[in-house]
């Protein structure tokens, strides 16, 4: 098949732990085609939807990791399954490359779905399932995030569409800094912010539940490093291998459905304790860490799952 890749520059990424260079690296293996280009040479051209970029090879060899052909534009109603694969910001960016990738819908697979990728940002689509999650706010008022502190206690503060632990804050209930960090936020973002009730468990990790095609294929547990209430491993938190507990399982099966129906096949979700807190669609990791941990080729059953659609939308 030929397989392009929506993603941010390939130069920097770190080939150890980026699943976007696994999931390449396993189409690669399986005979696929690819193509590479960065979102903002992403193009609507008198009803074609078109992609500046390069053909592509990869190969685990640090520093020269990413084989680049010559520069060319091409239709990527051309193309049999296109990945959506930038990082958050979710911001009008990322939302108008979506509405773009929509106009490929019957003739272009796209992963993840990109319209209900629009509609079931990480930190919204928690919200249909409130008998999982830790009690939650979403404001911009400031009363509101009072009220809800004052309620609960120890709250988890971050801004509504961030990624990787950015701006992420613990307030406990004597803390004097929520309105100063309301000033700053909402100095510079029209966003809400989203509150959580402080969930201890984290301090014994925040775990990564992996789905495929909406089917729990393992887990790892980012703890936090010392003295950090953010276990993303952006801000240095550590993998550790772990098993999915009944409850893990309770979780997935209760979201599974829905995102295999809307099209999410590469999902990770965040548990801490017993709560979900985070559906992750819009470029979820963790690919390489849970394949040496559990010695499971995740990106084969990724690709079976593509192939299987492909196949069917073909049909």
């Amino acid at each position: 098949m030929k397989i392009a890749f929506q993603m941010d520059p390939i130069g920097p990424i770190n080939i150890d732990a980026d699943s976007t260079f696994r999931i390449a690296e396993e189409a690669q293996a399986r005979g696929h085609e690819l193509f590479y280009y960065t979102p903002d040479h992403l193009a609507f051209e008198e009803g074609k939807i078109t992609a500046r970029g390069h053909s592509l090879k990869v190969q685990r060899v640090k520093g020269d990791h990413a084989i680049l052909g010559p520069l060319e534009k091409v239709d990527l109603a051309d193309y049999d399954v296109v990945w959506l694969r930038q990082d958050p910001p979710f911001d009008m960016h990322y939302i108008t490359t979506t509405h773009l990738l929509d106009r490929l819908a019957g003739k272009t697979l796209v992963v993840n779905d990109p319209f209900w990728v629009r509609n079931y940002p990480e930190k919204l689509l928690v919200l249909s399932f409130p008998d999982l999650t830790p009690p939650t706010a979403i404001a911009r008022d400031l009363e509101t995030l009072r009220e809800f502190r004052a309620k609960h206690g120890d709250v988890i503060l971050k801004p509504l569409y961030g990624n990787g632990g950015a701006g992420v804050f613990k307030l406990d209930e004597n803390d004097r800094n929520l309105s100063s960090l309301h000033e700053l936020f909402t100095g510079f973002s029209r966003e809400p912010l989203i509150v959580q009730k402080y969930l201890p468990a984290v301090s014994k990790g925040d775990k990564r539940v992996i789905l495929v095609d909406g089917e729990p294929v393992g887990a790892i547990n980012r703890v936090p490093a010392e003295g950090e209430v953010r276990s993303n491993m952006h801000v240095g938190g550590r993998p550790e291998k772990i098993a999915l507990t009944d409850r893990d399982r309770e979780i997935c099966a209760a979201i599974g459905p829905l995102l295999k129906e809307k099209g999410q096949v590469f999902v990770g979700i965040d548990v801490i304790g017993d709560w979900l807190t985070e559906i992750n669609v819009t470029s979820p990791t963790g690919i390489q860490e849970l394949e040496r941990f559990d010695g499971v080729n995740i990106a084969e059953k990724i690709w079976v799952a593509i192939e299987a659609r492909c196949a069917a939308m073909s049909a």
